[in-house]
């Protein structure tokens, strides 16, 4: 059974507490947030604000914070995303040229590691740091918009990347997947390997409730 980590992005930030509200009263254990800086991405998100807000309601319901940095210089704000309530930070491997250093930062700072993959990035850039993360996110689009469509060649890298973890008994290390996920693309990325997947327009549109797009992508997972 996978894990849905609605992505913020999509939300009606209107109302962006009662959406990610209505998700959490729905099961949901996470909840990401995408942050872009328009230089890494060509787009511009939310900052640390926004984690500061979301903290005491997405606590309340025992869930947790993962922020997903595409921005260049992560460590530079790792101290400001952690001290506002992200549990778990995300970087790219292709803006941190002192990837472990990084890495043991976001440990140090009281929050767990995750490392991200761009769709063209070879998994061989990680290899050397596979140890140190408690996930792997890889990027089934092109970083920088929602609503992208999946790159099906990502499955391959998705059973490549679970295979190199498991040969190093490193199956406490999720897989997470962003990007063009939805009731038609859910199914195989659980058969490739994916623990998690990043849910965005999936799950904040105009066409049903919170609820039901939940459940919606429950059955297309196969529970």
């Amino acid at each position: 059974m996978i894990e849905i980590a609605p992505s913020i992005l999509s939300a009606d930030f209107a109302c962006l507490g009662q959406q990610v509200s209505e998700a959490l009263a729905c099961g949901v254990k996470r909840i990401h947030v995408d942050v872009m800086d328009g230089h890494f991405v060509p787009n511009i998100s939310m900052g640390p604000h926004v984690v500061k807000c979301l903290k005491p309601v997405v606590a309340t319901a025992g869930a947790m914070l993962e922020t997903h940095l595409m921005i260049e210089q992560p460590e530079r704000y790792l101290a400001e995303f952690i001290n506002a309530g992200a549990e778990l930070v995300t970087v790219h491997v292709e803006t941190c040229p002192h990837l472990h250093r990084t890495l043991q930062q976001i440990r140090e700072l009281g929050a767990k590691a995750g490392v991200t993959l761009n769709p063209a990035t070879p998994l061989v850039d990680i290899e050397a740091v596979l140890e140190n993360v408690d996930l792997v996110l890889v990027m089934t689009v092109n970083p920088g918009f929602g609503g992208q469509k999946f790159i099906t060649s990502m499955l391959d890298k998705i059973r490549a990347l679970r295979a190199m973890l498991d040969a190093r008994a490193l199956q406490r290390v999720p897989i997470e997947v962003d990007g063009g996920i939805h009731t038609g693309t859910l199914a195989a990325v659980v058969q490739a390997g994916a623990a998690i997947a990043v849910v965005g327009s999936g799950v904040f549109n105009s066409r049903g409730s919170v609820k039901a797009n939940l459940d919606a992508l429950g059955k297309a997972a196969g529970g």
